[in-house]
């Protein structure tokens, strides 16, 4: 079993620049009034506290999301903010509360989690809300709900990357699951590493024509890895426009940025 948890990551630099991307095509996407399935492959444990001593241990949120002051007019803060109305000032809400914050009785919100304790976790977040949790492999499972009811749909493919191969699975896995449902943007998230193992990945998802971001973290950065790189399959229309405002508050966070297709 694998042993990555994310409690020790939460509110970095790499889940403000994925999470500001995430609840700005959430909040664009909601705007109208069709129904939308939002999926997440790979949620975690969905609700994060920034004094615990996970946290604490690494301090990465404290130039993160503990750098930054959102109002509630930026997609990103809204959330948080909703998410520290109800659990508490050091509360930092994982993709899953992030999805739940725009949700609309329409959308289908459907939460995938293989790791038994942080599956266990995100059962007991998600009590009571409304979100479908499937404590099984998010491949596996995207494909076999693939497509879903609504079928407009948004999906967040965020792997810990934890072994090597992880690159070679998105790789395969995000042509099958757009060829099974054409009417999704998925949202990738990859680390920036040294080894640029992300490379190969990319090359091959290229024909999709994806749009592609990547940003490197200032020296000042507590991270190992480098940067952090977000690829969107079949972006929906006005959708960039969205990014480019959601990513502003951010800039002082890293050095460089690339936006364009790949």
């Amino acid at each position: 079993m694998l042993s990555y948890q994310h409690a020790y990551h939460a509110g970095n630099r790499a889940d403000l620049h994925k999470h500001a991307v995430w609840c700005a095509l959430l909040a664009h996407l909601t705007q109208k009034s069709r129904g939308l399935t939002i999926l997440d492959t790979h949620a975690g444990r969905g609700l994060y506290d920034l004094a615990g001593a996970e946290a604490q241990k690494t301090g990465e949120a404290s130039d993160g999301a503990a750098a930054v002051s959102l109002d509630g007019s930026h997609a990103l803060g809204s959330a948080v903010a909703a998410c520290r109305a109800q659990y508490g000032e050091m509360a930092y809400p994982g993709s899953p509360l992030l999805s739940l914050h725009f949700a609309r009785p329409q959308d289908q919100v459907i939460l995938m989690e293989k790791h038994p304790q942080e599956g266990a976790a995100l059962k007991t977040v998600m009590r009571g809300k409304k979100a479908a949790v499937h404590l099984r492999d998010g491949y596996e499972g995207a494909l076999a709900l693939a497509p879903p009811t609504p079928r407009k749909g948004l999906v967040m493919i965020d792997p810990s990357y934890e072994v090597k191969t992880e690159y070679q699975n998105v790789a395969l896995f995000l042509p099958t699951l757009i060829d099974k449902w054409p009417e999704a943007s998925v949202l990738l998230w990859y680390p920036i590493l040294a080894a640029k193992r992300h490379e190969a990945m990319l090359d091959t998802l290229s024909p999709m024509q994806p749009w592609r971001h990547e940003v490197l973290f200032t020296e000042d950065s507590l991270l190992r890895m480098k940067g952090s790189g977000l690829v969107l399959i079949s972006p929906p229309y006005g959708g960039e426009g969205a990014i480019d405002a959601a990513l502003a508050p951010f800039d002082h966070l890293w050095t460089s940025c690339r936006q364009s297709p790949s």
